[in-house]
């Protein structure tokens, strides 16, 4: 279903490297190249105003394209610097009371659970972190024991940066819905990578990026937020873009998502993320899932095989992020030597997601998150030169 020889075309590096660190940072498409190298030269040409108005439209479109691949109204987006900005623009305008809580997983990333660490510091909120179940996703069932008068957001990675884990977060949008909780879902290591619907996910808030599986630029993130809460919300920081000043004493806040923004942006980045955005989509993120689940399983069962190695995967159906350690080797290492031979990982520091890396005794671990562009011999190959490495 996807055409692997056009969309490699499109992908130059994938002639020289086997390139599996998509979770970090995916390559981009030629599109998404081309989208930004053409408005830097027309900026060169005419100037960064006169360029931002010649492209007005194609800029717009862009909301259009990423409220397409949520399932959203283009006025509950907002086009971001990052994923962590748009993750802290939602949280940072709820407020918090002494001994209000907030609920999260154990998988939590770092970024986020510092900002809930601030929070509770600053206001006396409480953090409580839902346990997992046995497969290592959070537990819903005692998430839904846990729910009282107090509970005030419900925030929670769904893929987290290592683990393999998906988080089953539309049972948790049911839990939050049925009581109505906010919820904050960091979504970035699922766009991309799988279908994303926030009606069914039933999320008040989503935060991504474009750098990983969606194959944007860097220095690119979006912000959805659910028209009822939007309205409820205030940001923690505002410019004349967010809420123009409508007298000398009074600003107003605008209407749709985009009172999240600021006046100033990267006009090339973010042609850039809507052209990786409707790359994607023209492929189809239900083609794009299966093929990822097809090539991380394929992948998976190769390093079960080998000496040495111990996968750190957790969750029923785990995703495209495939963690492991290796006897005697550090991850470090394993990243050096694989790069040597012309194929491209990564490793993930147990400080990412500090709760769930103390509760396994994780080590750091090798990271490796193929994509759809990828190849089984690119897997396979992987897997060779890891059993090389394995003592005999």
């Amino acid at each position: 279903m996807i055409d692997i020889d056009r969309i490699r075309a499109d992908t130059p590096a994938t002639s020289r490297l086997a390139y599996l660190h998509n979770a970090g940072a995916a390559l981009m498409p030629a599109p998404v190249v081309a989208a930004m190298k053409g408005h830097i030269d027309l900026e060169t040409e005419i100037g960064g105003y006169a360029a931002a108005d010649r492209e007005s439209d194609r800029l717009d479109a862009v909301y259009g394209s990423v409220a397409r691949l949520l399932n959203a109204a283009p006025d509950e987006i907002a086009l971001m610097e990052n994923a962590t900005v748009a993750w802290q623009m939602a949280f940072y305008s709820l407020p918090f009371r002494k001994g209000e809580r907030i609920l999260t997983a154990e998988a939590e990333y770092a970024a986020n659970y510092v900002a809930f660490l601030q929070v509770a510091r600053r206001t006396g909120a409480i953090i409580d972190v839902v346990p997992s179940d046995a497969s290592g996703e959070l537990d819903v069932d005692a998430l839904e024991r846990m729910i009282d008068e107090r509970v005030k957001l419900i925030a929670i990675t769904w893929v987290p940066t290592n683990g393999g884990l998906v988080n089953p977060a539309a049972a948790i949008g049911k839990v939050a819905r049925a009581h109505g909780i906010p919820y904050l879902l960091d979504a970035c290591q699922a766009i991309g990578q799988m279908e994303v619907d926030v009606e069914a996910l039933g999320c008040d808030m989503l935060s991504a990026t474009g750098r990983k599986f969606l194959r944007g630029p860097r220095g690119t993130g979006f912000l959805y937020v659910r028209r009822p809460l939007l309205h409820q919300l205030e940001p923690p920081m505002i410019d004349h873009f967010a809420a123009p000043w409508v007298s000398r004493d009074a600003y107003q806040l605008r209407d749709d998502a985009r009172r999240f923004e600021t006046w100033e942006n990267n006009y090339a980045a973010r042609l850039g993320l809507g052209a990786a955005v409707d790359y994607a989509l023209a492929i189809g993120l239900g083609p794009i899932e299966q093929r990822c689940r097809l090539l991380a399983g394929r992948l998976r069962n190769g390093l079960a095989s080998i000496r040495g190695v111990t996968i750190r995967d957790l969750g029923r159906t785990p995703g495209a992020i495939i963690s492991f350690t290796m006897e005697g080797y550090e991850a470090d290492a394993i990243v050096r030597s694989a790069a040597a031979a012309g194929i491209t990982i990564g490793a993930s520091d147990p400080a990412s997601t500090r709760i769930d890396a103390e509760v396994r005794s994780l080590p750091p671990v090798v990271r490796a998150s193929p994509h759809y562009y990828n190849t089984e011999s690119e897997i396979d190959r992987l897997i060779g030169h890891l059993a090389g490495l394995a003592p005999r």
